[in-house]
């Protein structure tokens, strides 16, 4: 059985962790998950899925968002920096994912003034424009290794693929769907006027057409 490896590091988190790993996870039918969270000491229990203390084994990764900052680098991200530079298989990044896949690979990230939390309009390279949810306040300024493929009028660069190895990333969330938006005003993540930003909270495009459409 194919092992997903999910760079878990929202999981100190009841909404945005495990709800939105279990949205990533059912684009990977038939894998075994793996569970990495190198940031905090105690992750919340899953139910499902393995709890690992260093990534060895592994067909496919992603690097989840974070409450962490690229740009206020700390010691645990070394760690992550080595798997970046050392993987051989599918990888993927969203949000902070995203930002430290693109900083490793020799680009730069910035925090901005202000945070975004809103749903924009996200402009492909070929032609397609999406409305998908954002919210962070570290920017990619410089894609290094990584071929820009979209972007935001907010956010230069919002998508990115890697032109010989299989990486691609997004600054976006896909796996926030209604349903994590939802549970997290239920369980507290979100108050009701954080939740307020996203609207409808409808993306166009889920964790498989954010990644798999081009494959």
């Amino acid at each position: 059985m194919p092992i997903l490896l999910i760079v878990d590091l929202l999981a100190e988190r009841e909404a945005f962790g495990k709800k939105g790993v279990e949205e990533i996870v059912k684009h990977f039918p038939n894998h075994e998950i793996l569970l990495w969270a190198p940031h905090v000491e105690n992750p919340i229990d899953y139910s499902f899925g393995t709890r690992i203390d260093e990534p060895d084994e592994y067909d496919v990764v992603v690097i989840t968002g974070s409450r962490r900052n690229v740009s206020m680098w700390e010691p645990w991200m070394d760690g992550v920096a080595k798997l970046i530079k050392e993987c051989e298989v599918p990888l993927y990044g969203i949000c902070f994912g995203h930002q430290i896949i693109c900083k490793v690979l020799g680009g730069e990230v910035i925090r901005a003034k202000e945070k975004t939390e809103q749903m924009l309009s996200v402009n492909y390279s070929d032609g397609m424009i999406v409305n998908q949810l954002f919210t962070h306040q570290d920017h990619v300024i410089d894609a290094g290794e990584m071929e820009v493929i979209a972007s935001s009028e907010h956010c230069e660069i919002v998508a990115c693929m890697h032109p010989t190895r299989e990486i691609k990333t997004v600054q976006f969330h896909p796996e926030a769907v209604l349903s994590v938006l939802d549970y997290s005003v239920e369980c507290g993540d979100m108050n009701q006027e954080e939740r307020e930003e996203f609207g409808e909270g409808i993306q166009d495009l889920d964790f498989s057409a954010s990644f798999f459409r081009n494959k």
